[in-house]
């Protein structure tokens, strides 16, 4: 759950400067894909990644490693030249990003660079607990936006690194989520640590290709519609007042709720098996329907990101950013979500893993998506939709070295996809926390007046688990 942090600090910026490609680049326009294209997507992704001062590794140099080593305490200047030399393999970043009056995006590359911000905090990282359960507006300090008044569009790409006085540092980055999703997301942040660490190219060599994700949809290609009568509704929304919250779940609580819904499955031939994803991703939609209050007669969703690098006709390339995924869908009545069996309910969102993972699958979904973006549609479910992502593979806790061992957190900062209240994600632990070793933390936003019931039934799992 997220705390707010009574630690005071003083947070001293300096002016946003413009870092461009180490290198010439190319000056060109390029299209995005269709589900780039998606207006649903369309905004800045705020991420934070938290790093502790790395400094006994450095007290053993020799004399002429001490410029070394000095320069590696000053995480802005390491950070800014990895950015620097990225930007050469991922130059479309440095360019700007505009919607054109047909309604696709555009990106201009012209090499302009990416605004980039100084900052230092006259605290401990410690202070604020490395930032696990931290509080939004704490956050939001170490994380900005910037505006650009531009006839070629906005910058896809910010970052702000801030060091802390300990010698710990945070990268905040903000990323448009229409040029990369969370796995290039993560494919760009490990180049710029890779380059870092001296490498001369990235391991893995970043691929446009948005051409291979573009539908073609026919006149018997059948949209969705979406009748606000059939959802489920509310009585907590619509409203301005939402609380953003962050769950940890220790690895014993989701091996007894596993082991609870195999049990529900004893009768079953063959036996049942679910996977954590399965599991938690059933019990969170249920607690946030009960949390929401919705009424038992209206449909509500549980839509989860697939990613589909690897099971399209012919594979993506390794190297990919752009938005790769489609979404496996299950529907329910309220009164099924709430009293049926939660085992049905995680067995469903197995069924529609396996459905989407087809390459006919996301021929179908990119046909639809890009007819629904012909009509510039933003969807709405009225905050009957659960939207998951799961961020929990992607390794950016693992790999990401900039100097100073890997990253001990990584903190989404929330983002208005959906209207807030229907997005999810499922993240690894802090590493700074021991007991969370295998564990998942959750993050949700809900209208304030839903988040106290939504904290009584995360409690409930974990008090399930103690009676086991």
């Amino acid at each position: 759950m997220a705390t707010q942090h009574n630690t005071k600090f003083l947070l001293h910026k300096k002016d946003v400067v413009l870092v461009m490609p180490a290198e010439p680049t190319p000056s060109e326009v390029l299209s995005l894909s269709t589900i780039d294209n998606d207006y649903n997507i369309e905004l800045l992704c705020q991420t934070l990644y938290v790093y502790q001062a790395n400094i006994s590794s450095y007290k053993s140099k020799n004399h002429d490693e001490i410029g070394k080593a000095q320069l590696q305490q000053e995480p802005a200047l390491i950070v800014k030249e990895a950015l620097s030399k990225a930007l050469v393999h991922f130059y479309p970043l440095a360019g700007k990003l505009k919607r054109q009056a047909d309604g696709r995006l555009q990106i201009t590359c012209n090499g302009d660079g990416v605004p980039f911000l100084e900052a230092t905090a006259d605290c401990h990282l410690s202070s604020l607990n490395y930032f696990d359960g931290i509080d939004v507006e704490t956050g939001k300090k170490f994380v900005f936006d910037w505006s650009t008044d531009s006839e070629y569009g906005y910058h896809p790409l910010v970052l702000q690194v801030t060091k802390f006085s300990c010698g710990g540092f945070t990268i905040g980055m903000g990323l448009s989520h229409s040029v990369c999703d969370g796995f290039g997301a993560a494919l760009f942040f490990r180049t710029m640590s890779e380059l870092a660490g001296g490498k001369t190219a990235p391991t893995v060599k970043p691929v446009w290709e948005r051409e291979r994700l573009v539908g073609k949809p026919s006149d018997q290609e059948q949209v969705p519609t979406f009748d606000k009568v059939s959802f489920a509704i509310s009585p907590f929304i619509p409203t301005d007042k939402i609380s953003h919250a962050c769950f940890n779940l220790d690895s014993e609580s989701i091996r007894k709720l596993k082991l609870d819904l195999v049990q529900e499955c004893d009768h079953e031939i063959p036996k049942e098996s679910f996977t954590t994803l399965e599991v938690l991703g059933a019990y969170v939609w249920r607690s946030r329907y009960r949390a929401l209050n919705h009424n038992p007669d209206g449909k509500t969703m549980f839509c989860l990101a697939i990613g589909m690098r690897n099971f399209i006709n012919p594979p993506l390339p390794a190297g990919y950013y752009g938005n790769a995924f489609v979404s496996g869908n299950v529907e329910l009545l309220g009164r099924d979500l709430d009293h049926g069996p939660l085992s049905k309910v995680a067995k469903l969102i197995k069924e529609s893993k396996r459905i989407a993972s087809s390459n006919e699958y996301v021929c179908r979904t990119l046909n639809m998506l890009e007819k629904l973006n012909r009509q510039k549609m933003k969807i709405e479910t009225y905050g009957a939709s659960l939207v998951l992502t799961d961020w929990r593979q992607l390794g950016l806790l693992e790999e990401e070295d900039f100097g100073w061992k890997e990253s001990v957190n990584m903190v989404p900062l929330p983002w208005n996809m959906f209207g807030y209240v229907d997005l999810c994600i499922f993240m690894p632990p802090c590493r700074i926390n021991a007991s969370m070793k295998g564990g998942v933390r959750i993050l949700v936003a809900l209208p304030e007046a839903a988040m106290n019931r939504f904290e009584e039934e995360m409690a409930a799992l974990k008090i399930i688990s103690d009676q086991h």
